[in-house]
């Protein structure tokens, strides 16, 4: 049996649970890690409360210059700034990193946490090309240590309960899929942020940063993956108020054929009015339909030829992996930071593991269920660059697996 820190610091309040439920006091981790953090943005921000929520004694932050990571230390509560990403590494008591830097460092600083021995938590995209993502997954295969990537959507635990559904064969043959991720803070030209500059954000911005998380949240639910694809790619406004003669894409639309024959269509915007944080996908099958819209977190839509109804998040009547992530009773909305807790809590769960197993020579034999590792993150990169090549070819692209 594999216990992690989510399942150990889950709490049911007993005045709401039904009567006769199985109540978890909240614990303590067995291990209580110690975490770094490079970056002083906003991720740093909400990588540092799950890290909180987890018990992880918030070691320090290093940043692009001494001075942000003061100013992060202080306002996020760190134990104290380091003069450099290497003065960082360098601090044998720090268990784990947090790398929440733009996205052309990724592969650079995880690959330096690893050397360092440190377990890593790395932003998406992993990195910015193929061949370097491969690299990272081979490196953390070779030391054992937890390398994970925040595929956060995965943890809602109405997504758990829509992939256990999918998998029991609820949906019956899956016949197509409709997903979309529509935000729409780049939606006037004047708005601007390092993202688009290629240089910091790496030549896909729209896909790379959001259609990333459609396509691993449609390939988690349905245990498929797409085999092929045919992209098109937009980019608005080639000018904003920073950045000019701009190349990474505003928009993307995708049709994607799975490996088990199921067809489907993607849209994926960052300049839609109105849409702030739009994430839905609905999977079709021969007998029902399934659909998670991530502004609606704690209900699923089933469709049925008749009598197609909502459900609502109820840890009593879950699948146990949805159960497990239902850390509040029902009625008590759950979201985005609360997702992103029980990711990282089982991050740290598989690191905690991972150090036992090194220092005693005993494995544990198992990992969080669901955990998006280093190979996860791989294949987000490699669908990534399919959606470049296509919408740079016009022509359908195979995915590699």
């Amino acid at each position: 049996m594999c216990v992690t820190l989510s399942s150990m610091t889950k709490t049911v309040i007993d005045s709401a649970a039904p009567a006769g439920a199985d109540r978890t006091e909240a614990t303590g981790p067995a291990v209580a890690l110690r975490a770094g953090f490079i970056g002083a943005g906003f991720m740093t921000t909400v990588h540092s409360r799950a890290a909180r929520a987890a018990r992880a004694e918030l070691a320090g932050v290093a940043s692009s210059s001494s001075g942000s990571a003061e100013r992060a230390a202080l306002e996020l509560g760190l134990a104290r700034s380091y003069s450099s990403v290497d003065a960082l590494l360098a601090d044998d008591a720090i268990d784990i990193i947090h790398v929440c830097t733009p996205n052309t460092t990724h592969a650079r600083f995880a690959l330096a946490a690893l050397d360092a021995g440190k377990h890593v938590v790395c932003e998406k995209p992993l990195a910015t090309s193929v061949v370097d993502a491969a690299a990272l997954v081979r490196r953390a295969e070779a030391t054992g240590l937890t390398a994970t990537v925040p595929f956060v959507y995965r943890f809602h635990p109405m997504v758990r309960e829509a992939r256990a559904r999918v998998q029991a064969g609820e949906t019956g043959r899956v016949l197509t899929i409709n997903g979309g991720y529509l935000q729409d803070w780049l939606a006037e030209p004047h708005a601007d942020d390092w993202r688009v500059d290629a240089d910091l954000g790496g030549p896909s911005r729209a896909f790379a940063d959001i259609g990333s998380h459609l396509v691993d949240l449609l390939e988690f639910i349905t245990a498929d993956r797409i085999v092929r694809l045919n992209a098109t790619t937009r980019t608005v406004y080639g000018n904003r108020s920073n950045n000019h003669d701009i190349a990474t894409e505003d928009l993307v639309a995708l049709v994607v054929e799975m490996r088990g024959g199921a067809v489907g269509t993607l849209l994926i915007s960052q300049v839609a009015p109105g849409r702030k944080n739009s994430l839905v996908l609905e999977i079709a099958g021969t007998e029902q339909s399934i659909r998670f819209d991530q502004e609606r977190p704690d209900e699923l839509w089933l469709g049925r030829r008749v009598g197609s109804q909502h459900i609502l998040r109820d840890p009593a009547e879950l699948a146990p992996d949805a159960a497990r992530l239902s850390t509040v009773p029902s009625g008590h909305p759950m979201g985005y930071q609360d997702a992103f807790n029980a990711f990282v809590a089982d991050s740290y769960a598989d690191a905690a593991a991972n150090s036992l197993a090194a220092s005693t020579g005993v494995e544990s034999g198992c990992s969080p269920e669901g955990l998006p590792t280093f190979a996860d993150g791989l294949r987000a990169v490699r669908v990534t660059a399919a959606v470049l090549e296509s919408a740079a070819s016009g022509a359908w692209v195979e995915v590699l697996s």
